[in-house]
Parts: structure tokens; sequence; C-alpha cells
């Protein structure tokens, strides 16, 4: 087949006219940072997803640091989750003094496996923290049903999931807390930026302090027309507020989100097709129970050849990957800490030298997936 001359990219936002135009109606309002277009931004999530309370921040790390924050963690206390995830879980769980206690994945999906989390709830156990990978939930009745017998918090990983559905309920509208990222590669993007959902109107309260110093009223509240500039801090914050220009981005593409997971939905049909049956490669598996799949990322596995030699010839061919994710039981600082875990995740680690993404967003063309196929197929075939 004739090599592309363009780079196909891994990822790329849809940014059209209307993100635009927020933008730039924010930059003339002369207020930019964190006001009225974060409460809208806030307020649209909550609709969306169901949740009591949104709160928005600078990163969706900057939500786990806050959700570990409100714990309470203290040395020897664990946190269940698993390794297939990215590192900013892991990092803040050990910054805040707590273990990550990794519990094993399904293969196909790359989901939790809930079967096996009380296994690995102990009396030290505080929180469960499900990802909802590439898009496609978790099993959430199982997972809710463990930690209500065991009295633990839930903290949904929710970055790849925005317009992600279990058995008809919106990711972070159950009941509990769930942490969305707004990074460039997500399925909306403010450039940057996380959003926190929740239902505990206390809890709420308390992590809105810790956002933004620990001070009690929003800047725009207090220099605002016949507003009040003093301000107490009971107890000291980070600096983990969103903008209104970025809310102003992501608040446009929130009104397109329907449209833009279509669109991914659609590529992501294409390649399953192209891609069945094809010898070498394992295509992503889709849960079993009710539920919609938002499709941020296309993840498949290689069985066939190394994957860095598939790497390697896909860039040959013009076309970009990632690696979705480096397996957290084995970062240097992990194992340093607490040992080898590879004999009791199989399939973690079955999945993790295996796992490639393909492109997928939602300005790609029909054209560009069977491109992408066929080049597998060419690759798969010299292997």
């Amino acid at each position: 087949m004739k090599i592309r001359e363009d780079f196909l990219p891994l990822s790329k936002p849809s940014i059209g006219e209307e993100e635009i135009n927020g933008v730039v109606a924010c930059l003339k309002s002369g207020w930019i940072t964190t006001g009225p277009v974060c409460k809208k931004f806030e307020d649209k999530f909550c609709e969306i997803t169901g949740a009591p309370h949104a709160i928005s921040l600078s990163s969706g790390t900057a939500g786990m640091h806050l959700m570990m924050l409100s714990l309470g963690l203290k040395e020897g206390d664990e946190i269940i989750t698993p390794s297939m995830t990215f590192a900013s879980t892991i990092n803040m769980i050990t910054l805040c003094g707590a273990k990550p206690v990794f519990v094993d994945i399904h293969y196909d999906t790359l989901n939790i496996n809930e079967e096996l989390i009380e296994n690995a709830v102990t009396g030290k156990t505080k929180a469960i923290i499900p990802v909802h990978f590439a898009g496609a939930p978790a099993d959430m009745d199982g997972i809710m049903n463990i930690a209500e017998r065991h009295n633990l918090v839930v903290i949904e990983d929710a970055a790849h999931a925005l317009g992600t559905r279990y058995k008809g309920v919106h990711a972070g509208g159950f009941g509990r807390n769930a942490i969305f990222s707004f990074h460039p590669l997500k399925n909306i993007t403010a450039g940057e930026g996380g959003m926190i959902t929740l239902s505990d109107s206390q809890l709420e309260q308390r992590l809105r302090l810790l956002r933004f110093h620990g001070i009690e009223r929003d800047a725009w509240k207090r220099y605002g027309k016949g507003g009040n500039p003093e301000y107490d801090i009971n107890e000291p914050g980070f600096k983990y507020n969103l903008t209104d220009i970025q809310a102003a981005l992501g608040l446009a593409q929130l009104a397109r989100l329907e449209e833009l997971n279509n669109r991914r939905r659609e590529l992501a049909d294409l390649y399953r097709e192209n891609l069945a049956g094809v010898k070498g490669i394992d295509i992503p598996g889709v849960p079993s129970y009710r539920h919609v799949h938002a499709w941020h990322l296309f993840v498949v596995k290689i069985t066939s050849m190394s994957r860095e030699t598939f790497m390697k010839n896909l860039a040959e061919y013009n076309i970009g990957y990632g690696i979705h994710f480096p397996a957290g039981h084995r970062f240097g600082y992990i194992k340093k800490l607490y040992g080898v875990m590879e004999e009791r995740l199989r399939e973690t680690e079955l999945a993790a030298d295996r796992i490639v993404s393909l492109p997928l967003f939602p300005d790609m063309e029909n054209k560009d997936v069977s491109y992408v196929c066929e080049a597998i197929k060419e690759i798969l075939s010299h292997g």
C-alpha cells in the first residue's frame, strides 16, 4: 500500500467556531480567571451527570489530590485501584501517605475485575478507585455493593468517561465521587482542567476551600460590584482553580458532546469491523452489561510480535500511537516500596506488554481508519 504523506496523530482536539467565539467573548468580558463562566460549566456538568455538585479544577490530578486529602489518610491506610491506570492516581495515593493496593483487570476491557476487589479489602482499606477505562464503564453495581458492605468511599476515575453510562446512569451520577479530565486527549477539552462531581454538601464546601488557598469566597464575588474583599482562612488550601477562559472552551465543547462522542463511536465501530478476525491482534472488548461507551481510546493488544517492532512499523506508515498506560505496579518507586506483584496481577501483566492506542479523534475521516487497518494488516503479515 502507498504510505500517506501527512502524519496521522494519535489524537487532535476538535475545535470549531463556537469554541473560538466563547473564548474570545470571555477575553473581551474583562473577567478571565475563575468566575461566572466556571459556575455555568459546573452547573452544566451537574445537569449531564446527574450529580448534585460539581467543582471545576486545574486538572484531574488536582481533583484526585483533594479527594485523597478529604479521606484524612495516614500512613498504613490502603486504597484499592487497578494498576492499569494513569500514574497520577498512584502518585496522589502515595504522596498522601497511603498504600495503593492493586487489583487485577479484565483483559478484554482493561477495567478492574470487580470479583477480585473484596479479597483485597482489609481493616486498613479506605476507598476504592475504579477506572472507566477508555470510556467503558466499570461494573458499578458490584463495586458499590462491596463499598457499602465495608463502609468504603468510592471515587470513580472518570477521566475517560464523559458520555459514559452504566445501566442508564452517567459516570459520576452514582451518588458518590467522580473525577473527570479535560486534557487535550480527552473527549472534550478545556486546554487542561478537571472536574469533581459529588453528592456530599459538606465535603463540597471543604473541597472548594482547598481548591483556592482556603479562601471562603470566589474572587469574582469578592471583587465584583458591592463585593467584600475581606476573607478568612480556617484551613490552608492550594491553587487548583480553573479559569473562565478554560471554562468557556469547555462549555462550548460540552455543547457538542453527543456529536463528538457519536463520531468516536462510528470510528471505533469501523476499527472493530475492519480488524475483526485479524491474527496477531486483540481488539478491545466491551462490557456485557447495558452501557454507553464513550470511546475515549481505542486500545488494541499485539500478540504476534513485539510491541516495539509494531510501533516502529506504525511510525514508518506515518501513523501515531500511544501506550495507555504503563502498568503502575511496575514503576520503580512502587517496586522499591512494595516489591514485585506480577504473580497476582496476571491479566494486567498480559495486557501491559501488548497494549497500543491507535489514532481516534472526531475529525478523523473514515479513510483514515481504513488506512490504519490496512497498515496493521501489512505489518502483522510480515511479522
